[in-house]
């Protein structure tokens, strides 16, 4: 074999504006495909009223489930290629076999239990039910063919496919709902939108790779292992940032309720602001040399950006009131600051989560579903919006303390020198 030629050590300066440049692709992009979601949200929310919207929100939130899939399976290949960059060829090959059949795996479950949702979310047919199923199928396609450009540090065509998996879905599905607004509209237009982000992953993968290595811990058995453990980890955390919606709608009366829901409009921008942070960050997070720093780095980003928000539904309350509902939201606005750090902690969780995935732990995610379990506990007993925002406050500080402790402790032996023979 012959030996690939070292590139030249880069200036400090060049790495940081290569850093920066790498990550304002990626950022603009998630920006505008979070834009783009909600923007159709919005549409598809005053075309087709609030009932026929009512199911469509309910299918949009169950495509979120299934998503964890899509993000283990981008996980799992960005973790191998960042962290066995020699065998990329069969990790490639390999992950994006994985990535079709799970593909298909997920969509023929779903069609099965496609009567299930119809019945269950109370559609007025089940094509919705049908036309999530075929939805899920590129959707999941998509984690793998994101997740080897995302090992390989390709920003530009994963920028690409990020776009691409937020605006087609706005044209698309407010030109469906235009021409018939139904449900099964909306669901034709998302569906038909999931295929184009992954149309974009074939077009950057395509051409053929020499065979290169076949390692065994890069074979189809430990990849997928990788992928159901990565899957679960995230379900853990989607678990513990979206429970207390559900927990607050059955224990605070209905306008409380609602007023909270508003506040979390605001947490989950903050949650989602740093995203390209993870993005980025997550292929030096898979190598021993680089990841202590990317992730306090990581971590640094997040609390800048968390910081900036939490002070700005400080000072600017009125502003922030009125991009969660407007003034029907006022009785909330003073403690919007509040909602902004939940949204921040949860960021930072987030950041430490990828870490976990990034050096293959699994205490963490025993840790991370422990939590969700004593959120619910001690929010079942709370019966004010100021209870229930104090207790999801402290369940995520408390382990956000205890991962970032463990991340670290686990960082250090790894750069530990070994012990002589």
């Amino acid at each position: 074999m012959t030996a690939t030629p070292q590139a030249p050590e880069r200036s400090l300066g060049t790495r940081l504006r290569d850093a920066t440049r790498d990550g304002g692709a990626i950022a603009a992009a998630i920006v505008m495909m979070n834009v783009a979601t909600y923007a159709f949200q919005m549409v598809a929310a005053r075309v087709l009223g609030p009932e026929q919207y009512g199911g469509v929100s309910a299918l949009m939130a169950l495509f979120l489930v299934v998503a964890v899939v899509q993000l283990g399976l981008q996980a799992t290949a960005a973790r191998r290629i960042a962290a066995d960059p020699d065998d990329v060829e069969q990790i490639e090959r390999v992950m994006l076999k994985v990535t079709y059949r799970a593909g298909w795996l997920v969509g023929a479950v779903l069609l099965l239990l496609s009567p299930v949702v119809w019945q269950v979310l109370r559609l007025d047919s089940i094509v919705p039910a049908l036309l999530l199923a075929a939805g899920a199928v590129p959707l999941t396609i998509m984690g793998g063919q994101a997740g080897v450009l995302q090992g390989e540090r390709r920003w530009v065509p994963l920028a690409l496919v990020y776009l691409s998996l937020g605006v087609p879905r706005l044209v698309l599905g407010t030109a469906a709902i235009l021409i018939r607004p139904t449900e099964g509209a909306a669901m034709a237009g998302v569906a038909a939108a999931m295929v184009v982000p992954v149309a974009v992953g074939w077009w950057a993968l395509r051409g053929t790779r020499s065979p290169g290595a076949d390692n065994d811990h890069n074979r189809i058995r430990p990849t997928v292992r990788e992928a159901v453990s990565g899957s679960l980890a995230l379900m853990a955390f989607f678990v513990l940032s979206n429970v207390d919606i559900v927990i607050a709608r059955n224990v605070l009366p209905a306008q409380e309720a609602g007023l909270y829901a508003g506040g979390l409009i605001l947490t989950k921008a903050v949650l989602f602001l740093p995203q390209f942070v993870v993005v980025v960050a997550f292929p030096a997070m898979s190598t021993v040399a680089e990841r202590r720093r990317a992730l306090l780095r990581s971590l640094a980003a997040g609390v800048v950006l968390g910081g900036g928000c939490v002070l700005g539904a400080l000072v600017l309350a009125d502003l922030a009131t009125f991009f969660v509902g407007g003034s029907e939201y006022a009785e909330v606005s003073g403690r919007l600051w509040a909602f902004a750090a939940v949204g921040t902690l949860l960021a930072l969780l987030q950041l430490l989560v990828y870490s976990v995935l990034a050096r293959q732990g699994t205490a963490s995610t025993y840790l991370t579903w422990g939590a969700a379990v004593v959120l619910v506990g001690i929010a079942l007993l709370q019966d004010t919006v100021n209870g229930l925002l104090l207790t999801v406050a402290g369940v995520d500080a408390v382990l956000l303390v205890v991962l970032l402790a463990m991340s670290l402790r686990h960082m250090k032996h790894d750069q530990a020198p070994a012990p002589a023979p």
